[in-house]
């Protein structure tokens, strides 16, 4: 029978996700039973391929995603896969369901919270199931970016804030490191297959370095010392997240991968003596902590970071008894502390309190509440007979085995698990007695009990389950035994150095009067003692005498500090100084690498190529010259250009018509874009401030001239192959379908470079605009075409300023002129033109229509999306020169940042789309048929590439207009109207 893939079930994780928001905002928050559709339905899958799991007949899909880098994205479910997916899923689906009633009566952002929570389901599912490293990786950052968003739900509160940032911080720099242990993981086996890997247990120096990389991510995530204290902070979030996320979910991502390498490689020199100690001290440290806190749910989350700890020591221990014991210790763990996390959220969502010295006798007035609790907190300290103490009597009989075997690490695994436990037990009855019992006032009398409303029925629904499948798992241990043994068989015996064979363990129930009930049972004693001894004294309990939190803290600071007095030194507001830096740094750094090189160089100079150059070089020399003697800006502007149409004339006489296109295009935008800065701007040079080291300047200057001519001179003549870009036109032609080899080679053969630099000029459009717009990035020229009259009287009657805007004239006799563009109307009447409104008017269309032809004509004739681009800009240039800001919002009433993202979706787009059908980032599609009255129509698809091009060329072009031009105008208008408001207020 074919099953159903789990590749379906990911790419579902990842569609309903942009649904859910639209769901949200028609239904509310009964959305949440859609969402948890999707996890429960992939539950049920996991339980139906349970027989092949078990059997070893292990379901695995693959499908190729970047063939050239062997990255495959490929599903396996072993057991621990098996049994991670069922706690993705199934506390997944019952969180969701308790989302409906938490959230209910909320709508502010929940479309978002639902969207990202469902998402962050999927990758969970994709990350324990992948057996590709690299993207596990992917999947990891994924987590990190969607946890951020949830812990930061309440983002109009700074401590929401400020603890997403910590736990993003924290997780994203663990999550690089551990990409660096994949790599050298990767580079020094040959595979990214998980299983490959482990199935050929490499060893060495780089293995071990590599483990230590990965153990860095690994600990990182699932807060373990000295990573541990963003997980308390992210109690910011909401309780649904800290159930899920930091019960069920994230946490564990750190343990899986711990869980998964342990067998094969907890041999190795560093991983126990990381494992073991740090696993050890971080369960001491958070059953500490979980002692010293009043908050329910801080209390919880020190007791994660405790239980954490116990996990990683278990696991990690890498041997059969161990490797069993902490798969049912995991089983547990997210089974209890998500049956407590919902628990509280209950509390604090019914009485907005989670303060234990608010709340008395809660536990006379919920026991069902109050049952679920103890159910949950007895399997969280190991009391029969529940699933936590078939797990916990098993770690301990594990250890103690190994360290009867002379295991030195075991006997600290063993006393530091004793003593976490009685930590355990501990901060497990100060939750109850602080979530339930009736306390008694200073005096010694019984506190008067919190009114408690009761909830529905339906709020209770996810812990009450939870807490079932606790105590059903508890009886049923010997029934988990035969599908947890798989993956622990996949471990030694024992520890290969120990004399002893080990013993094969069995999860069970019962498992008669051995030594680790007796140490268990020792263990829940102690445990109610420290309770009760440190219950009025818990504040002084301290194992540092400083948090990790505060390291972090300091640490920031530092690097805050840090960057002030680098911005302090280096950026001194002086383009000069900025400029000159750069120089003196290429002149040095070039001119050591041509000293250097004395004596090797291959210069071959020509006087000229072509009689053309005899008479353009002339001309840009002595335009170059007059320019550095000018006074006025402007005219050194307009000087400068010279050179620029210059190179234009040289491309043109030397076969590269689009080059000297593009050219003469770009040197027209420059100088308006010069020419509308300048208008802010003193127009002679050195009146506010002199220009200062002269002769500096007229040294430096020729040290770089010089450097970049013999920079050209060597470089042109160091060529040893033939170039590749001689078999450019015949690829252009046989790859790209294409004439124009430039413009083939910069949307097909040369995509990825264009990319980029469609991604800088998006960098630099947002930068002039960041620059210029001091209260806002919103695009607000579309809107001021709304104040304009339409229809008959805006071509008829000219405008006049009146309280409520811009009329027409009504008095006055004679014929008044029509008004050729509408923002001519709201130009003063000495800086109109009548004539130039009217040929803008004309040439208008004809200039888009050019810019297309351009576009579309430019894969086999000179032009393509830059150059069509750059002509629809000069359009709109001409609407804005002849009728101002309004009528450059009528001409292109949309938002330039819109223009920007279509175009960049469309670029990105053409090199997502191939991968999809396994072809390379790119890859373009060549379509041609015959129409009955056009003809032969050919269509490749890199032609999208070029549209992308082209729209963000006019995005750039419309957001320098709305920045320099457009806003500098508002701007200057504005403190005119401040300076003619002055006198009056004096008067």
């Amino acid at each position: 029978m074919r099953r159903p893939p789990m590749l379906a079930l990911l790419v579902a994780f990842t569609v309903l996700p942009l649904a859910l928001p639209w769901l949200v905002s028609r239904i509310g928050a009964r959305a949440f039973y859609v969402a948890a559709a999707l996890p429960l339905v992939a539950f049920a899958h996991t339980l139906w391929l349970t027989p092949a799991v078990q059997s070893g007949d292990v379901p695995f899909e693959s499908y190729d995603w970047i063939p050239a880098l062997g990255i495959r994205l490929s599903l396996r479910m072993d057991t621990l896969s098996w049994l991670l997916t069922l706690v993705v899923t199934g506390v997944g689906a019952l969180v969701m369901l308790y989302c409906r009633w938490y959230f209910r009566g909320k709508s502010e952002g929940l479309g978002q919270f639902s969207a990202v929570l469902l998402a962050f389901a999927g990758a969970m599912y994709g990350l324990v199931l992948t057996d590709d490293l690299v993207v596990l990786v992917m999947l990891w950052e994924v987590t990190s970016i969607l946890s951020y968003l949830l812990i930061g739900f309440y983002h109009r509160r700074a401590g929401s804030r400020r603890a997403a940032l910590q736990a993003l911080i924290v997780t994203t720099l663990g999550g690089l490191v551990m990409l660096i242990g994949v790599v050298l993981m990767v580079v020094d086996t040959g595979t990214s297959s998980i299983s490959a890997i482990l199935a050929e247990a490499p060893t060495g120096p780089v293995i071990d370095a590599a483990l230590i990389l990965l153990l860095v991510g690994a600990l990182s995530k699932s807060a373990i010392f000295p990573f541990h204290f963003w997980l308390p902070g992210a109690m910011a979030a909401p309780t649904p997240v800290s159930a899920y996320l930091h019960a069920a979910a994230m946490v564990k991502a750190g343990i899986y991968l711990i869980a998964r390498l342990a067998p094969v490689f907890a041999v190795a020199e560093p991983w126990r003596p990381i494992v073991i100690s740090l696993g050890v001290f971080t369960m001491l440290l958070g059953g500490v902590q979980a002692l010293r806190e009043a908050d329910l749910k801080r209390i919880l989350a020190f007791g994660t970071v405790s239980q954490l700890g116990f996990l990683t020591v278990v696991l990690g221990f890498g041997t059969q008894a161990a490797a069993l014991a902490g798969l049912a210790l995991l089983l547990a763990h997210a089974l209890f502390k998500s049956a407590l996390f919902l628990v509280v959220g209950v509390i604090d969502r019914q009485l907005s309190t989670r303060d234990i010295g608010e709340l008395s006798g809660i536990g006379r007035q919920a026991p069902v509440m109050a049952i679920v609790s103890f159910v949950a907190v007895a399997s969280m300290a190991g009391v029969i007979p529940t699933i936590g103490f078939a797990a916990k009597e098993g770690a301990l009989a594990a250890l103690l085995a190994e360290a009867e075997g002379g295991s030195v690490w075991a006997w600290v695994a063993l006393v530091g698990v004793s003593l976490g436990a009685v930590l355990t037990m501990a901060y497990g009855c100060r939750f109850l007695w602080g979530a339930f019992w009736t306390k008694r006032t200073a005096t010694g009398e019984k506190a008067e009990p919190t009114a408690w409303p009761d909830p529905p029925i339906g709020f209770l629904a996810a812990p009450v389950i939870l807490s079932a499948v606790t105590i059903a798992a508890g009886l049923s241990a010997s029934l988990l035994d035969p599908l947890l043994q798989p993956y622990a068989q996949t471990a030694p015996l024992a520890t290969p150095e120990l004399d002893g064979t080990g013993y094969a363990a069995h999860l069970a129930l019962w498992h008669g009067f051995e030594p680790a009930l007796w140490i268990s049972l020792a263990t829940l004693a102690a445990g109610f003692v420290v309770f009760l001894a440190t219950r009025a004294w818990t504040a002084r309990m301290r194992m540092l005498p400083f948090t990790a939190g505060d390291v972090y803290n300091t640490i920031i600071r530092g690097i805050a500090r840090l960057s002030v007095i680098t911005t302090t030194a280096t950026q001194r507001g002086s383009l000069p100084v900025y400029v000159g830096t750069i120089f003196v740094v290429f002149v040095a750094a070039e001119g050591t690498a041509l000293l250097a090189g004395i004596g090797t160089w291959q210069e071959r100079v020509d006087l000229f190529q072509t009689p053309m150059q005899l008479v353009a070089a002339p001309i840009m020399i002595v335009a170059g010259m007059i320019a550095v003697r000018a006074r006025k800006r402007y005219t050194g502007v307009v000087l400068v250009s010279v050179t620029g149409l210059g190179m234009a004339l040289l491309f043109a006489t030397s076969g590269a018509p689009d080059l000297a296109l593009t050219q003469i295009l770009v040197e027209t935008v420059t100088l308006i874009a010069f020419a509308l800065v300048l208008r802010r701007i003193p127009a002679r040079m050195g009146e506010h401030n002199a220009s200062v080291w002269p002769v500096a300047r007229a040294v430096l200057a020729v040290a770089v001239g010089a450097t970049m001519a013999a920079v050209a001179v060597v470089a042109t003549a160091a060529r040893e192959a033939r170039p590749i870009s001689e078999a450019f036109p015949d690829l252009a032609y046989q790859l790209g379908h294409g004439k124009n080899t430039v413009n083939v080679a910069l949307v097909d053969l040369r995509g990825w470079d264009t990319m980029g630099e469609l991604s800088v000029l998006i960098l630099a459009a947002t930068g002039v605009a960041s620059l210029v717009f001091v209260t806002h990035r919103a695009d607000t020229l579309s809107t001021m075409t709304s104040l304009m009259p339409r229809s008959r009287t805006r071509v008829r009657r000219p405008l006049v300023e009146t309280d409520d805007g811009p009329q027409p004239r009504t008095s006055g006799t004679g014929h008044q002129p029509q008004a050729w563009l509408v923002g001519g109307q709201r130009v003063k009447p000495e800086n109109r033109s009548i004539l130039l409104e009217v040929i803008v008017r004309v040439l208008f269309h004809t200039i888009i229509v050019v810019s297309l032809y351009l576009l579309f004509a430019g894969h086999n004739l000179p032009g393509g999306g830059f150059a069509g681009g750059l002509v629809a800009g000069m359009a709109l240039v001409m609407r804005y020169v002849a009728g101002g800001r309004y009528e450059l919002g009528a001409a292109a009433p949309a938002d330039a940042g819109r223009l920007l993202g279509i175009g960049m979706t469309l670029a990105v787009g053409c090199a997502v789309v191939p991968l999809l059908f396994g072809l390379p980032p790119l890859k373009s599609a060549f379509f041609e048929v015959e129409l009955p009255v056009v003809g032969h129509l050919e269509f490749v698809t890199s032609t999208i590439f070029d549209v992308g091009v082209y729209l963000v060329v006019i995005g750039l072009v419309l957001d320098v207009l709305r920045s320099l031009g457009a806003e500098v105008d508002r701007q200057s208008q504005a403190l005119r109207q401040q300076q003619a408001a002055q006198p009056e207020v004096r008067a």
